[in-house]
């Protein structure tokens, strides 16, 4: 094999607008095939995005023998499904995050890849990004000292009661669409799973959804706190801060693709009037390409994916952990 021939399993707008484009564009990487209930709608995005094959259902994608590997954006309710189909038809797997609503479904996925021998990765693009690697090592490199503590944020504006993100019985919320990202970035940097941790959960009286959603994980070294919402401005950040500096990421998770990004790590000078920070700039990199490529190569090479699927199980405890806190504090937001 020289290239990983992709089907999509949805035609899910984040598919259509950002990770089919990336996949199209990544080294070592073809889209052969769509699938959609409607097979209508399978052809014409099809048409639209020049992808060869159209299928009217995902049972037919899983049965094309073109298709190497799936990626799957279906609603999150739905994750383990058709990643434990895509598995039994022997394709490997991208699956959107949450990998699954629970950590024990999560492990019966990657128990299923394993014992089938295909890969599986849950689709965190940011952390393959060229500024995101570089974080990592600047970190690891001692540039601001030991870390003592992360903070992050993260939301956007959506009261749509019909989208899948307010409907609690598919996996909607703040903590499983955006917050996620929080406990992720803070276990890899922290390189640790958390020791203890709380939460404040609100919830939307109507759809029951978490809204606004803060959480306090506290690690060997250090803390994380975050906070994720989709009842406020669209906004997102991250502050790394440690014993002799920190570091400011412009824009952590939905990187763009076609400009550069910077990254701000201050040390030094005279703070807080007159601290001395650099500006790193990256030239721009589309996540979803860098992210496609790194699974192409660990299927061409026969390698491990660059983020092992335990990553995404952990995760999943974690954000059981502080819906659990978050319904301790305030049992209405259970």
């Amino acid at each position: 094999m020289s290239e990983v021939r992709w089907g999509i399993l949805s035609t899910a707008t984040i598919a259509r607008t950002k990770v089919i484009p990336g996949i199209q564009g990544a080294a070592h990487c073809r889209v052969v095939a769509i699938a959609s209930r409607e097979a209508g709608r399978a052809q014409e995005v099809a048409a639209t995005l020049g992808i060869p094959a159209a299928h009217g259902s995902y049972e037919a994608l899983l049965a094309d023998p073109e298709v190497d590997a799936v990626y799957i954006p279906l609603p999150n309710h739905l994750h383990a499904e058709w990643t434990l189909a895509a598995v039994r038809a022997g394709k490997h797997v991208l699956c959107e995050k949450p990998l699954a609503l629970t950590s024990a479904d999560a492990e019966r996925m990657v128990a299923a890849a394993d014992a089938a021998g295909v890969l599986l990765m849950e689709a965190f693009m940011y952390r393959l990004h060229p500024s995101w690697v570089a974080v990592c090592e600047l970190l690891a490199s001692g540039r601001i000292g030991r870390l003592v503590s992360v903070q992050s944020w993260f939301s956007y504006f959506n009261d749509d009661p019909t989208n899948i993100r307010n409907i609690r019985e598919y996996g909607g919320g703040a903590l499983f669409d955006i917050g996620c990202y929080s406990v992720n970035l803070s276990r890899l940097l922290f390189g640790d799973e958390p020791t203890g941790v709380q939460a404040t959960v609100r919830r939307d009286p109507a759809t029951g959804v978490d809204v606004l959603t803060s959480g306090l994980l506290e690690f060997a070294d250090g803390v994380s706190a975050f906070t994720c919402s989709t009842r406020a401005e669209d906004d997102q950040r991250v502050h790394i801060y440690g014993t002799k500096g920190r570091i400011s990421i412009e824009i952590p998770f939905n990187i763009p693709p076609d400009r550069p990004t910077h990254v701000f790590v201050t040390s030094g000078g005279d703070p807080p009037v007159n601290p001395a920070t650099e500006r790193l700039t990256f030239e721009g990199a589309d996540p979803y390409s860098v992210e496609a490529a790194a699974f192409a190569t660990a299927v061409l090479d026969g390698r491990p994916v660059p983020v092992p699927p335990a990553d995404a199980v952990a995760n999943l405890r974690v954000i059981e952990r502080l819906f659990e806190a978050g319904a301790r504090l305030s049992p209405s937001s259970g």
